[in-house]
């Protein structure tokens, strides 16, 4: 017995290793199907690496501190500069943090569309979506507390716009907005708090929801271009999937193909592109926080763009917001609701009727509509506009159950899953393009 061996048994003996890297990769069976739209799973677990360690490195710099310095700076946003001018890496580090939160909601978008379009959150992976759906909450709430710290004017206005959402709750609302703030007015207190939850508790729950996510799906299985239950179809003297392959080594040597074309890309905007034109990091955000100059035109991150367009979208009544918060965050909770929803007895979108595809270019055609016009200014046309789009997006969920009810395409379901990857993926990429386009030039128009 080699001393590799011998350690390796010293340590299954006290710990459960090997079982546990059998039970969750090499031994773990991926159906053989899997095509571009599962690197997104893989990715998200890399960006979510890339923000912890860049996030450690930021901290032992950075300082939560919102009252000025003696040049009349607050000293977090003063920290912030130290950080990109003085500290030796520090200019890459936060590049990386910056352009990793941007990069970990596009990979997540992606990774939840192709939950939608495959039937990944039906029967029996209810739970798994759950818990998705919690980390996506999770990620908003990290993504909005750690853009505050920056302590810039779009960070201020944009926390006192947010935190001001809350005082329109009946009956708990000023008390809430005073608690999360911790002050009566976004500060010092509301500065310290945030840093604590973005870089210790938020993290923490959003880990533990990751493994469970990951839990949950290695004991079901994983869904498949076809939506075919692999788990049926086994061998009958090895109980092995027939249509299954390990995971390690097939899909992580596939994964790395997914990497590095992601790196590519992130190392691209990070070393050339940073600001991504104001998207990633937003101008205003230069300047430091000022209490008495209220920036031309606040607007979330573009990430959040969608739900505060729904927002802005639904009119105030009586002088009070309550109806456009319930709105946004009924936009994010539906999302939770897919298995329940769906009354389809087929999973992929490859088997389902015309009507579904349409309903689901329609939806993709209101999400990027919204998130465009939530980065711009408020016009009449705009907010007519938004409404219209904001009534689509919740037309899908809410009528799911009856356009989904018997959708049986015109070619039924495989027992067995099939290698037909290629067509209908270009074409689709073709429509979402042209979706994409479409909504983008015509929210310029108006």
């Amino acid at each position: 017995m080699s001393k590799q061996q011998a350690v390796l048994d010293w340590i299954d003996a006290r710990f459960p290793l090997t079982s546990t890297w059998k039970a969750h990769v090499s031994e773990y069976y991926a159906p053989k199907n899997f095509n571009f739209w599962y690197f997104f799973g893989s990715l998200a677990m890399l960006v979510l690496v890339i923000q912890i360690v860049t996030g450690i490195f930021l901290t032992m710099n950075y300082k939560p501190d919102g009252t000025l310095n003696a040049s009349g700076v607050p000293v977090a946003f003063a920290s912030v500069e130290y950080i990109m001018r003085d500290v030796a890496g520090g200019w890459i580090i936060r590049y990386m943090h910056s352009t990793g939160a941007s990069m970990f909601f596009v990979v997540v978008y992606l990774h939840m569309f192709r939950g939608l379009i495959y039937g990944s959150y039906k029967q029996p992976r209810e739970l798994v979506w759950i818990f998705g759906c919690l980390i996506f909450l999770c990620l908003m709430a990290e993504a909005f507390m750690g853009y505050l710290l920056p302590w810039g004017q779009m960070s201020f206005w944009g926390a006192q716009v947010i935190v001001n959402l809350f005082a329109s709750i009946p009956v708990i609302g000023p008390d809430l907005s005073v608690f999360i703030r911790g002050d009566f007015v976004v500060g010092d207190a509301t500065l310290n708090r945030f840093f604590a939850l973005h870089v210790i508790a938020v993290p923490l729950i959003l880990v533990a929801l990751v493994a469970a996510h990951l839990i949950a799906l290695h004991e079901v299985g994983s869904n498949n271009p076809d939506g075919v239950e692999i788990k049926k179809n086994k061998d009958p003297v090895t109980h092995i999937p027939l249509d299954g392959i390990p995971f390690h080594p097939y899909y992580t040597v596939k994964d790395v193909l997914g990497v590095v074309v992601f790196l590519i890309v992130f190392s691209a905007v990070v070393f050339l592109v940073p600001e991504m034109g104001g998207y990633f990091l937003e101008h205003p955000n230069f300047d430091p926080a000022d209490p008495l100059k209220t920036p031309p035109h606040i607007a979330p991150v573009w990430y959040f763009t969608p739900f505060y367009a729904i927002l802005r979208a639904i009119p105030s009544f009586a002088g009070t917001q309550v109806w456009g918060v319930l709105g946004m965050g009924g936009a994010v909770v539906l999302i939770a609701f897919l298995p329940w929803l769906d009354k389809s007895p087929v999973k992929s979108i490859r088997y389902r009727s015309t009507k579904f595809k349409v309903m689901v270019t329609l939806f993709i055609i209101a999400f990027i509509g919204l998130g465009i016009l939530g980065a711009m200014p408020s016009t009449n046309v705009r907010t007519v506009i938004a409404q219209i789009f904001s009534v689509m997006y919740f037309g899908f969920f809410l009528g799911m159950p009856f356009f989904t009810k018997n959708d049986v395409g015109s070619v039924a379901t495989p027992a067995r899953v099939t290698d037909n990857t290629g067509g209908r993926q270009v074409l689709f990429f073709v429509l979402m393009a042209l979706a994409i386009g479409g909504a983008t030039l015509f929210a310029k128009m108006v």
